[in-house]
């Protein structure tokens, strides 16, 4: 085979965050650093992962370039065969669904998930392992200290790009490569998953109107796919259904802020009965009613107690799971059907381990993401789904299934606010002296609470003993509302510094005031607190959800 050694050095920079590692395009587009990063994952591969590896992307720009990069490198490699999704698209969760289906040794996925795409936006590239879950930490920690090491690249330099966009058989070198359909093998699992009758008595009927906002992002073919074709709601339901490179040119972050089209559309009596909208790689959603927000820490609470109506789940949970910074509202739905609750670190790689093991069945962010154990990554389509499964079960509006919720466990009136692009240094500054006020600040009242705890979260992984430290900075108040600081992993411009807030109110006359109301002095605490206007010179949030 023309397999070319190409000399480089190092970049400092390739250390992976919370999933993978996320640049500038212009970055990725540098002589060398896609390559880069590429050798140090295949220099730390397991010889077994060799046999077999997924690859596709959300669609982004440069993702075809970079697709095109991956085989060639691929090959020289000693990779034996690989499976890519048609014109290089998988969406996240069918990436990690196509690793377990077919017993890969692993994946390599091109997104930078919800942040925005082209020429000026972002790019990212991750390693899954076999399971088909974002790489545990000692992975990544293994193709960072690679990646400061590298001398040579290895590719494969001879013959026409692969064409993508025919599915069958192709080769490159020795490689073997198989151009599957995106879609097909998702949907197919989505079917096997969720009760599809009741599904196409709701959305067939004339009656149910929804709306699907796949935000130009990867998601828009599958829920084409599955809500109009296999379910039968009518065309046009889901919108914005064409992925393009820059997502036409919006941010496909499905939140308050950035989905703003689909907010909008779904106020007013005239609006339909439910909205729903997935991000740039798909394994986020966010949920609607009409004029009603569904937050995802609830949106996870009210899964988990309905969980017994999708066919999936009809045996029961074997337990649930939370990321750190999310609401407390799903830990009364476990004490209530007596299965455990565990309490990770942000970062789906943090779930992968209980999932596995058997420990939980449904886990879910506050940054807009729910799954299972259909696969090892969030899944926006999944929970999509999930929630009109329960819909056409109850037969009740969005609204009323959560308020039904709140009076049987409780309310958390829960807010976050983020303040992106940060400089650095001023974020760096202000959690390390958040950090050495910790010890200070129990027993300290703030306006009528006190103080109850202070601390940095650690976390010991109960199926491995693995570690984590530093996770996220908490303080409780003698009322149990809490606030939690932390600085995000996914940005790629400057720092984004996250504001968690919460505060359980179980008197059913006060679960519906408006939670930025009910949780202002709560925001004027945890800006005092951190100094956050002092140290960053932001007197407001750039997203609140």
């Amino acid at each position: 085979m023309p397999i070319t050694t190409v000399p480089t050095t190092p970049f400092p920079d390739q250390r992976p965050g919370t999933s993978g590692l996320r640049k500038k395009t212009a970055v990725f587009r540098q002589p060398r650093y896609l390559e880069n990063f590429l050798q140090a994952i295949f220099d730390t591969l397991e010889p077994s992962a060799r046999a077999l590896l997924v690859i596709g992307g959300d669609g982004r720009f440069y993702n075809r370039e970079a697709v095109q990069i991956v085989l060639r490198m691929a090959a020289a490699n000693g990779v034996e065969r690989v499976l890519v999704g048609r014109g290089g698209l998988l969406s996240t969760p069918a990436a990690s669904h196509l690793i377990r289906a077919h017993g890969a040794g692993g994946g390599i996925v091109l997104s930078a998930s919800h942040n925005p795409g082209g020429p000026n936006g972002d790019f990212g590239v991750k390693f899954n392992g076999a399971n088909g879950g974002p790489a545990a930490e000692h992975v990544t920690e293994a193709i960072f200290k690679r990646s400061r090491e590298l001398e040579r690249y290895r590719i494969f330099d001879g013959g026409a790009d692969v064409d993508i966009d025919r599915i069958g058989a192709a080769r490159l070198g020795e490689m073997q490569i198989e151009i599957v359909d995106p879609v097909t093998d998702y949907a197919d699992l989505m079917e096997r998953l969720f009760d599809f009758e009741a599904l196409r008595a709701l959305l067939g009927g004339g009656e149910f109107r929804l709306r699907y906002d796949a935000m130009h992002a990867i998601t828009g073919p599958y829920a084409a796919e599955i809500i109009e074709r296999r379910l039968g709601a009518p065309k046009g339901s889901v919108v914005n259904a064409v992925p393009l490179p820059d997502f036409g040119g919006g941010h496909p972050d499905p939140n308050l802020t950035y989905a703003h089209e689909l907010v909008e559309a779904m106020r007013g009596p005239a609006a339909p009965d439910f909205g729903a909208a997935a991000d740039g790689d798909g394994d986020r959603n966010m949920i609607l009613g009409r004029d009603f927000f569904v937050t995802p820490s609830d949106s996870l609470a009210v899964l988990a107690a309905n969980a017994r109506i999708v066919p999936a789940f009809a045996g029961g949970l074997a337990g649930v799971a939370r990321s750190m910074p999310t609401s407390r509202a799903v830990d009364r739905v476990a004490r209530r059907l007596g299965i455990p609750c565990y309490e990770t670190p942000t970062g789906w790689k943090f779930f992968g381990n209980l999932l596995d093991a058997g420990r939980i069945t449904i886990c879910g962010e506050e940054s807009f993401g729910t799954g299972s154990n259909h696969v090892r990554e969030k899944d926006g389509l999944w929970a999509i789904l999930f929630w009109l499964n329960v819909l056409a079960v109850r037969r009740q509006p969005v609204a009323d299934v959560v308020r039904s919720h709140w009076r049987d466990y409780g309310r958390d009136l829960y807010t976050r606010h983020d303040y992106e692009a940060l400089d650095g240094s001023a974020a760096r500054e202000l959690i390390a002296a958040l950090r050495t006020a910790l010890p200070s600040l129990p027993g300290r009242a703030r306006g009528t609470r006190t103080v109850r705890l202070a601390d940095d979260f650690r976390y010991v992984d109960p199926v491995d003993g693995s570690e984590s430290t530093r996770q996220g900075i908490r303080i409780v108040f003698d009322d149990e509302a809490r606030i939690v600081y932390r600085l995000s992993g996914t940005g790629t411009e400057g720092a984004t510094l996250r504001v968690y807030i919460e505060r359980p109110e179980s008197d059913p006359a006060k679960q519906n005031e408006d939670a930025q109301s009910a949780l202002a002095d709560l925001v004027r605490a945890a800006d005092e607190i951190a100094g956050i206007r002092a140290r960053t010179g932001r007197t407001h949030p750039d997203v609140v959800t």
